[in-house]
């Protein structure tokens, strides 16, 4: 029986594509290559013929699409010879961090908003060994010290204004546009610090060709002429949609918000790092930003866990909530593709599920007739 060539992390799949070369030392958990699932029973719910698949980033092995760029941000931290990382985290990077660091070999410091953040995320960082500092703010706050912190001390930054995040991240388009033999017609995200619209716009550009001779002006890296572009693959990009928390929405109120809050904690960021290059990508790819409040995110959360089986954490669920209210307006017009991002798991915050889980917990007897009829009284 031929064995299956073992798949080893998106920097080696896309060694062409990404600015390493054979002497790099690539440190990888085998993040990438998530699945891409189609909705089958949530397009009928809305009552308009759509295909939405999801680009399920929870399952990256720390959960969460941050670990796509995190792998590229400590590889060339090693690289250049760092011993240490340093991050502002609203969770999911702060895990992602310290992760990468613990298979480096080196020191991650993650700077996190007291109380603001959700457990799982913080387990996850203190498990890996990372130093966590809490601080009396919220994540505007930790970018801003860790940003000042990197002036004085030797440490990498592996926030998104490291480039080498997106360079990673972009590969998530790459997969689509494997997957689905074209670009889909809408991508939607969540946005917070909104590098990952960024990202995403970089990978499909350097995917198509339609657009000619440079990639994006998003992206650091090409300056007008990109230098790990291969080769179009397809001939088309897709409008790319962000959606915000109405409580942490900068985009939507044209300036920054120095006090979000949202339920949705990963995108609760009002003064986001890729400001500039997120309105370029909205302007090069004619699509849109809009907002949803914490109801409407949580009521796709659970849609998405109850009738598709996916579990998301909130903020990944905003992508879904924003994307059926626009098929549903027509923004989105019928017989479009569309992918949704799910940045990370629901595991993530397993507080914030169990408060909203309406199934019944039942404690019964230990006996057959006590669970008999338990499951008879409750069959569907």
């Amino acid at each position: 029986m031929p064995l299956r060539e073992r798949y080893t992390g998106l920097i080696n799949h896309y060694r062409d594509r990404l600015p390493v070369d054979e002497n790099t030392r690539l440190i990888s958990l085998g993040e990438g290559n998530t699945p891409l699932i189609k909705l089958n029973n949530i397009p009928a719910l809305i009552g308009k013929k759509v295909d939405i698949y999801v680009k399920y980033e929870g399952l990256n092995p720390t959960g969460s699409f941050k670990d796509r760029g995190m792998t590229m941000a400590v590889t060339k931290a090693v690289e250049e010879g760092s011993r240490a990382i340093i991050c502002a985290s609203t969770g999911n990077t702060s895990a992602a961090a310290a992760a990468y660091a613990a298979r480096a070999g080196i020191t991650a410091f993650v700077l996190i908003p007291e109380g603001k953040i959700a457990l799982g995320k913080l387990a996850q960082a203190m498990m890996h060994g990372a130093v966590v500092i809490q601080i009396k703010g919220n994540f505007d706050d930790g970018m801003r010290l860790v940003k000042e912190v990197a002036e004085h001390a030797p440490v990498t930054i592996v926030n998104s204004i490291n480039p080498y995040r997106l360079q990673g991240q972009k590969t998530a388009a790459f997969e689509i546009v494997e997957e689905l033999g074209r670009a889909p017609d809408y991508h939607c995200l969540p946005v917070g610090n909104a590098g990952n619209i960024t990202a995403h716009w970089i990978g499909y550009c350097e995917y198509s060709s339609a657009s000619g001779d440079h990639v994006t002006a998003a992206c650091a890296f090409c300056n007008g002429e990109c230098k790990f572009a291969r080769g179009a693959v397809v001939d088309n990009r897709p409008k790319m949609v962000g959606y915000q928390a109405a409580g942490s929405a900068p985009f939507m109120r044209g300036e920054m918000v120095d006090n979000p809050d949202t339920v949705a904690t990963a995108i609760r960021i009002g003064h986001p790092q890729s400001w500039d290059m997120a309105w370029k990508v909205k302007e090069e790819s004619g699509g849109w930003f809009d907002e949803c409040t914490d109801e409407e995110i949580l009521a796709a959360q659970k849609l998405l866990t109850e009738h598709e089986g996916i579990f998301c954490e909130p903020a990944s669920a905003t992508s879904l909530a924003g994307a059926m209210r626009d098929i549903k307006s027509g923004k989105i017009p019928e017989g479009s593709s569309v992918v949704c991002t799910l940045t990370g798991h629901g595991l993530k915050d397993p507080d914030t599920a169990i408060k909203q889980s309406t199934a019944p917990l039942l404690t019964v007897e230990a006996t057959l007739d006590s669970v008999k009829s338990a499951i008879l009284d409750n069959m569907s």
